[in-house]
């Protein structure tokens, strides 16, 4: 029976090391919606940056080489890290940024087929996921698998939300400032939704995650821009100016850990907790 029990005990300190270790993303709080537009307009400031000072192709091949080593550092982390995470979401960010530009701008692919490609391989990536893990909750990235498709889908909507955001401010010539209060129309609507109607609140979210994208990448484009109504800072000066600000949020995140994930209602048997600790 003792052996019985210890053999319970280890199996039980390995289910909860498990389910917790692998959840990898933060609690979703303001200060996660803070730094989401952050990186979403960083992203769109500096890969244009990049894009313009040096060959396009270089500048691509440079962010592709940033984005396999940000993702390689993710994935291989065994708990939620505040600097790995989010130095991975910018790295989305500039490469998304990029890939939604090369369509538009080397191959000449019109803003409204690239927002609807991308729109199409979303979706699919939406139902792969369900398909296969029955739910699309980011408070269940429990598995490598499961991890893996939460990652396709925060790249997918950068690149969407990169051709939204042209799409509105370009062709359909509301410019970047209207663009931008568009979208922070839209991003208050799923939490208005939830909050009156009873949305889903994976849909909510999901919706919301998207649209920061274009709103972040509106804004960075009305201060550095001087086309379409922006006030021509330059791209330079944005991205210095948002990366400094992420830095002090994902700073204040890891001395704090205010985004550390929490799993009320799951406890470590006090046999467990002493087995962690030696």
């Amino acid at each position: 029976m003792a052996r019985t029990s210890e053999r319970e005990r280890s199996m039980s300190l390995n289910q909860y090391l498990s389910r917790h270790i692998l959840r990898k993303v933060p609690q979703i709080t303001l200060v996660f919606w803070v730094i989401k537009l952050l990186t979403t307009a960083m992203g769109e400031s500096f890969s244009d940056y990049l894009v313009f000072q040096i060959n396009p192709y270089v500048a691509v091949a440079i962010g592709g080489v940033g984005l396999v080593v940000a993702l390689a550092l993710q994935l291989r982390a065994r708990r939620y890290v505040p600097w790995i995470y989010w130095f991975a979401v910018s790295l989305v960010a500039i490469f998304g940024t990029m890939v939604a530009d090369v369509l538009h701008v080397v191959l000449g692919i019109p803003y409204f087929i690239s927002s609807a490609f991308f729109a199409v391989a979303l979706t699919v990536i939406f139902i792969a996921w369900y398909m296969n893990e029955r739910t699309l909750s980011i408070h269940r990235i429990d598995t490598s698998r499961r991890e893996l498709f939460y990652w396709a889908t925060v790249m997918a909507t950068f690149a969407l939300g990169t051709a939204l955001g042209d799409l509105t401010a370009a062709t359909f010539g509301l410019g970047y400032l209207a663009s931008g209060l568009l979208f922070a129309l839209l991003f208050a609507m799923p939490a208005l939704a939830y909050k009156w109607f009873g949305l889903n609140e994976i849909a909510a979210f999901w919706f919301a995650y998207i649209v920061t994208r274009p709103l972040g990448a509106s804004f960075a484009d009305w201060f550095g821009k001087s086309i379409l109504g922006g006030l021509g800072l330059g791209d330079a000066k944005v991205s210095v100016a948002l990366m400094l600000l992420i830095i002090a949020f994902v700073g204040y995140l890891t001395l704090k850990q205010r985004d550390v994930p929490a799993f009320a209602g799951e406890e470590v048997p006090d046999a467990d907790i002493g087995m962690a600790g030696r």
